[in-house]
């Protein structure tokens, strides 16, 4: 199957990745990204694509969004778009078509990337073992991957949408601002771009003020605004409490990967900032949590890289 034409895409929140592959090869010159606000649907991108690069249709195509998958169809949590597989064969001329969830992706890719795709945030043993993918962008997900004799199982996921942990009385008023949005405090409210956002508006009322910027412009004040350092440190403890968590739920032995616009943004931060500290921060577990290495994968087509695996494995079984 290495020959044969693939057409991937990595659907977020705001913005689409698409590009062509032979096999498990991603083609790194078919590589566009797109703006969602500039398409009515996926389908559509998914078209201009094609006319775009020309050629023959693909053999297979592979979309993963960041939504829930049921049945064959995919739903954006942040965006009012959704895909099934007979869409996607008419988007795409594929003769056979698979759409996952972004993190499901992502769990695929681990193995079929370059070690340069790679950085170390916590250390640890390197040992053989389930291993979780961690997601922070527009949005925030999890999952396990599972690599079995029956093939790798990286069941789909919507831990974003479990709620926030509250460890101090700080963190409790926060709880207690971004329900306010809902009536529900998510993960994904506060740890997501919005999420900064949110997190620098609650600081900010906290001092009886009302200033609110978008995260880029939170990220691009931080050596210079002290409420924009408070956020960035909440954020990121906050993250590793979170990820300490699902660590604690899904023992990844063989580690924990974070992917994602918001984690490669907020990547440099990582050590400084307190996230092995709050990552480690179990009690009577706290050594226990040595068990789990982390790193982060700073490769933004990553999830193509799962998509083009994944449909190998598929076109291969059938």
């Amino acid at each position: 199957m290495t020959d044969e034409l693939y057409l991937l895409a990595d659907v977020g929140g705001t913005n689409t990745r698409v590009a062509l592959s032979r096999g498990r090869e991603v083609l790194q010159d078919t590589v566009r990204k797109y703006a969602n606000r500039d398409f009515v649907n996926l389908a559509p991108a998914l078209a201009h694509y094609r006319a775009e690069q020309g050629g023959p249709a693909p053999d297979g195509a592979c979309v993963c969004i960041a939504g829930p998958v049921a049945n064959g169809v995919g739903s954006l949590t942040n965006l009012d778009w959704s895909i099934d597989e007979a869409r996607l064969a008419d988007a795409t001329g594929a003769t056979t078509c698979a759409i996952l969830n972004d993190l499901q992706a992502q769990g695929h890719a681990l193995g079929h990337l370059p070690e340069a795709a790679y950085e170390t945030v916590v250390e640890g043993p390197s040992v053989a073992g389930p291993r979780l993918v961690v997601g922070i962008g527009t949005g925030f997900n999890a999952s396990p991957v599972h690599d079995t004799p029956a093939g790798r199982i990286v069941p789909a996921c919507e831990a974003g949408h479990a709620n926030m942990p509250v460890r101090t009385e700080a963190e409790l008023r926060l709880c207690t601002f971004v329900s306010t949005a809902h009536g529900f405090p998510a993960i994904e409210d506060v740890l997501s771009g919005r999420g900064l956002e949110r997190i620098y508006h609650w600081l900010s009322h906290e001092a009886g003020e009302s200033a609110e910027f978008t995260a880029a412009e939170i990220m691009s004040r931080i050596d210079t605004d002290p409420r924009a350092e408070a956020t960035l440190r909440q954020f990121i403890r906050t993250a590793g409490t979170v990820v300490g968590n699902l660590a604690l739920i899904h023992l990844p032995l063989g580690g924990v990967y974070l992917v994602g616009g918001v984690s490669r943004s907020v990547g440099p931060y990582l050590q400084e900032k307190g996230f092995p500290e709050a990552f480690r921060d179990k009690g009577r577990f706290a050594g226990f949590m040595a068990n789990f290495p982390v790193s982060l994968i700073i490769d933004d087509f990553a999830a193509l890289t799962g998509c083009a695996a994944y449909l190998s494995k598929l076109r291969a079984a059938s």
